[in-house]
């Protein structure tokens, strides 16, 4: 397939949606390889939030420094042990509803330094 070197491939009916950086396809893009463990200062901090979620509060959990299928896996035994839902978006692991005390306890029996952070 020709294309002018002006434009930017979107979408292929070969492999579907393209990463617009490096012109792959999105499952296979080489650009935003994320999975290495980033750097940040070794300690996890524990937060509550309720902005932007109508009054519901979440806790959030950044800092963790494990790689992204490590993490996805701590996440998922995180929101079993606190017998709530939640979710991991870019790094940050949301475990519904207020649960900062029980979350620090179980990250510092990890082996994790944490800390609280916010209100």
């Amino acid at each position: 397939m020709a294309r002018q070197k002006n434009t930017k491939l979107v979408f292929s009916t070969e492999f579907g949606r393209a990463c617009p950086e490096c012109d792959q396809p999105v499952d296979q893009c080489i650009c935003k390889d994320d999975t290495g463990i980033p750097e940040g200062d070794g300690i996890v901090r524990v937060s509550k939030e309720t902005k932007g979620r109508k009054g519901k509060g979440v806790t959030l959990i950044t800092g963790i420094p494990l790689e992204l299928s490590e993490l996805k896996k701590l996440a998922k035994e995180l929101k079993q042990k606190c017998g709530t839902g939640g979710a991991l978006k870019d790094r940050v692991v949301e475990i519904q509803g207020d649960q900062r005390d029980l979350l620090v306890e179980l990250l510092k029996a990890k082996g994790f330094q944490v800390k609280k952070s916010g209100g």
